[in-house]
């Protein structure tokens, strides 16, 4: 390993130690990772990251420039693409020229005609149940992206990714505890109106979570903002 390629390995790991814990929310930490990446890989022009949720609804975050987020509407609508690629099962696409990639024809032909990116570096970032998601890069010049561009790539997406599931998983933590606290609020509203017991509350709060079909920490909600 050249020192100039470790120097980058050792930014890369600044960049996600930074990411850890500063509070912000997804679309910030999308922009820090994709401004990053395209400092960081050699080529990149614009980046951007591709989310899918139930693997039809796809969002762009971050997008480093205005072609990015076209790039993932045409891959939204025509359900193909290097980026869902990527995402979903081959973890890193690489298209050397998108004039003469025949992989995907309908997001090929739409992508021709619309942006003027040729050379695309696709990620995965995290691949779940619900929830796929990719790091992209992209150049208007064809052969942009080489093996080199690929490896540094590979390094900055692992850290990327561990850096955004850290980050989920404190949101969802920290959501967790407020769903909490609405749900103990509302189960002491319970408890003084209807002078019934916690266990009593709760078991209320579900017959009418179930009843009304909605979450519960939704009743609960709506219970204490009537009171």
């Amino acid at each position: 390993m050249t020192e100039a390629t470790d120097n980058v390995h050792l930014r890369i790991a600044e960049l996600a130690r930074g990411l850890h814990g500063d509070g912000a929310d997804d679309e910030q930490v999308a922009k820090t990772i994709v401004a990053g990446a395209v400092a960081e890989i050699p080529g990149a022009q614009y980046a951007g990251l591709t989310v899918a949720t139930d693997r039809r609804s796809i969002e762009s975050f971050g997008a480093t420039h205005e072609i990015a987020e076209i790039h993932d509407r045409i891959q939204a609508e025509v359900g193909e693409g290097p980026c869902l690629s990527a995402a979903l099962h081959d973890r890193v696409v690489r298209v050397h020229d998108l004039q003469n990639d025949e992989r995907w024809p309908k997001y090929r032909s739409r992508a021709m005609g619309e942006v003027p990116i040729r050379s695309v570096l696709s990620f995965q970032l995290f691949a779940n149940r619900n929830t796929i998601g990719a790091l992209n890069l992209f150049a208007d010049e064809p052969n942009v992206f080489d093996l080199h561009a690929e490896d540094i790539g590979i390094v900055y997406a692992t850290h990327a990714a561990l850096a955004w599931n850290t980050i989920k998983k404190d949101q969802q933590f920290n959501s967790a505890l407020a769903n909490r606290d609405v749900i103990g609020q509302a189960k002491g509203i319970l408890m003084e109106r209807f002078d019934i017991d916690a266990l009593a509350a709760f078991d209320l709060l579900k017959k009418l979570s179930q009843e009304s079909n909605t979450k519960l920490v939704e009743i609960a909600r709506q219970i204490t903002l009537k009171r």
